[in-house]
């Protein structure tokens, strides 16, 4: 049995190193990694607060309220006075039966071929003993960082609809 030495050449050794500093230059920035102020991940759908139909924004989650911010208006929902959470393909069944009084009313999504993926995030919330609700949408991809920050900072769970981990 030959074994072989391995013993490089002076050009080997020139391609690895030019390989090795080349390599941090072909590196780029995705667009997917924007932050999330330079990214406007959600929209409003519905609910009952007075936001314009489609207001583009942020939602901003710290340790007390999340805010919901668009261009024309900010809505703040105490962590403590939130009662249900959810993000799903629609509405549910049990946010429709609350009686809501609902300023914008949530469109359903007509001809769309994703039917099944989750759309809506639905926050419940009790306001000097009324229940009112802001519905926002966002894609799976946007949302799934918020899942469990929302989750740890409210210590509530969000009811999330046939959420598959992986394969987005």
């Amino acid at each position: 049995m030959k074994h072989w030495k391995f013993s490089p050449s002076i050009s080997t050794v020139a391609a690895i190193a030019l390989a090795a500093l080349a390599t941090p230059l072909m590196i780029q920035v995705s667009p997917a990694h924007e932050t999330r102020e330079t990214h406007p991940a959600f929209s409003y759908a519905g609910g009952t607060e007075a936001v314009p139909e489609n207001c583009s924004g942020q939602l901003e989650v710290s340790q007390d309220a999340m805010v919901f911010r668009c261009a024309q208006n900010a809505v703040a929902i105490p962590l403590a006075d939130i009662t249900l959470m959810q993000y799903r393909p629609d509405v549910s069944h049990q946010v429709q039966k609350l009686n809501l009084r609902w300023k914008v009313e949530v469109k359903p999504v007509e001809g769309s071929n994703r039917k099944n993926e989750n759309r809506y995030f639905t926050i419940v919330y009790a306001a000097n003993g009324t229940p009112h609700a802001v519905v926002l949408e966002v894609k799976p991809l946007d949302m799934r960082p918020y899942l469990a920050e929302i989750e740890m900072k409210s210590g509530r769970r969000i009811q999330v609809m046939g959420y598959p981990p992986y394969g987005y």
